[in-house]
């Protein structure tokens, strides 16, 4: 943008989250509250916590990741059992209920990652510090138990508090290219004893929980979200991130702890918070997109079926692939969260086929993670529940309101920066594929860069699915558009 001021994405960002009802900076009496924490490993009201710091545990996480929830560590059992445990950071220690800092991270609700700046939950002293499981460091965590069978199915174990110190903080990309054959074995793993190996027997217990999973209706979907690269202001490129083996590890591995944290509270009788996807209402929308690719679904939902097609469509057309997965997210419906009360009928999350399910593995990110923490610490303490089942109702509610405002903030300030970013490009024609097609516009994404935008010209006849050329018509960061005209 020769002759022309930079556009402030940091100032566009704060704008975004205030809009939607965020506050993004701490106030005062937070950052006094953290300030005076006394940074102690064992609390003096924790009587004789497991010591399990000797175990050889490890986190993947991105490469600049601070604020680190969980660690996991494995080990072989009897008739080929995998027994995994991992340690979740002991947020409630540091973050008691109804302080200062409880207080502004409930109104939040989450963090808000932009690409631009973070926006995070709780101050960094707390999630990128005390809180945090960063390597060589002794920390209080709850640790949660399962039992991976040789055919994928888990057994729910115990839940308990223990000390627990990280070994090693691994990247995604690297692990990922190790275990596919494609790099080296990353320089932690190599020179940590006994590292090597422990990763591999996680990543053979996460591989046959997907393999069971998927044979019993988990969707294979595959969205693409470009983040912006941003140094200094500049927008220096989108970088879509991929699904890799290291990335699966650590979602099946969440997965189980998290069914194994709604038996924990199931069985000891208490009220919790479901995180759901319901049946897909317009599951006759997933048959038609089925259909335009002469296939066919039975009439009600079938997760298994629906998983089968989608197999195929990734292997038939990988391009359209994330495409396709956008719009079965979106005929499907978003995910939510839902107070469950003993007794209740769960109503389950269709797209990861389980029935129990919640979120409770990263309570520095979420707040109904650090709600479900209090909720099996009162159980392992044996003292009454901090929340009423009405309590849970509202804060279902509000989270759900949360999440959904946190993904606007992030969709608009990527939409910013990929306006930045093609500012000086407008003329040019791209290839592009149409991703959303109704009375509210009609939208496309372009191959490269992967920048999503409307069609203001041209967009009469359009499908999803279909390959378009399209030409940039204008690009505005402040308002966020980003249009295009067809040129065939």
């Amino acid at each position: 943008m020769q002759n022309q001021q930079p556009v402030n994405l940091k100032g566009i960002a704060w704008t975004a989250m205030q809009q939607y009802g965020f506050v993004p900076a701490f106030p005062p009496s937070v950052l006094r509250e953290v300030e005076g924490l006394d940074a102690k490993v064992f609390p003096e009201t924790l009587d004789d916590p497991r010591d399990l710091r000797s175990l050889l545990w490890s986190s993947i996480d991105n490469h600049d990741s601070q604020d680190l929830d969980q660690i996991e560590v494995c080990e072989e059992g009897a008739d080929d059992e995998i027994r995994v445990r991992v340690a979740i950071a002991d947020v409630d220690v540091y973050v008691p209920k109804d302080s200062e800092t409880d207080r502004h991270a409930a109104h939040n609700g989450t963090s808000v990652y932009t690409g631009v700046v973070t926006f995070p939950m709780l101050p960094d002293r707390l999630s990128a510090g005390i809180t945090s499981l960063l390597p060589g460091r002794d920390r209080m965590a709850v640790v949660i138990e399962y039992t991976v069978h040789s055919d994928g199915s888990v057994v729910p174990g115990d839940v308990y508090r223990a000390i627990v110190a990280n070994r090693a903080k691994l990247v995604y990309e690297e692990v990922a290219a190790w275990l596919e054959g494609t790099g080296p074995a990353p320089r932690t793993v190599a020179e940590t004893p006994g590292l090597a190996e422990q990763v591999l027997l996680q990543d053979r217990a996460a591989v046959r929980m997907k393999m069971r999973r998927t044979e019993q209706g988990a969707l294979a979907l595959e969205t693409i979200e470009a983040e912006p690269l941003v140094e200094e202001n500049r927008v220096l490129g989108l970088v879509v991130q991929e699904q890799n083996r290291a990335r699966c590890l650590i979602e099946e591995f969440m997965v189980a702890a998290n069914g194994t944290l709604t038996a924990f509270l199931a069985a000891a009788g208490l009220p919790m918070i479901h995180r759901i996807v319901r049946i897909p209402k317009n599951w006759e929308g997933i048959v038609a997109e089925a259909a335009e690719r002469g296939e066919s679904l039975p009439d009600r939902p079938d997760a298994e079926a629906l998983t089968r097609f989608l197999i195929r469509q990734k292997a038939a057309d990988p391009d359209r692939f994330p495409d396709l997965s956008l719009t079965v997210v979106k005929l499907m419906g978003a995910g939510e969260y839902v107070a469950f009360q003993p007794g209740d009928e769960p109503i389950g999350h269709f797209a990861l086929a389980v029935t129990d399910y919640t979120h409770g593995t990263a309570p520095n990110r979420r707040y109904v993670d650090l709600v479900i923490q209090r909720l099996v610490k009162s159980v392992v303490g044996e003292h009454d529940p901090p929340y009423t089942p009405a309590d849970l109702d509202d804060l279902a509610a509000r989270l759900t309101g949360r999440e959904k405002a946190s993904q606007k903030v992030e969709r608009y300030v990527r939409k910013a920066a990929a306006a930045v970013l093609l500012h000086d490009r407008i003329g040019e024609t791209f290839e592009a594929f149409v991703t959303g097609a109704s009375e509210k516009g009609t939208y496309v994404r372009l191959i490269d860069p992967a920048v999503e935008g409307r069609v203001v010209l041209g967009e009469q006849g359009l499908r999803v699915g279909q390959r378009v050329r399209v030409r940039l018509m204008a690009a505005d960061p402040y308002k966020g558009f980003i249009d295009f005209g067809r040129t065939r």
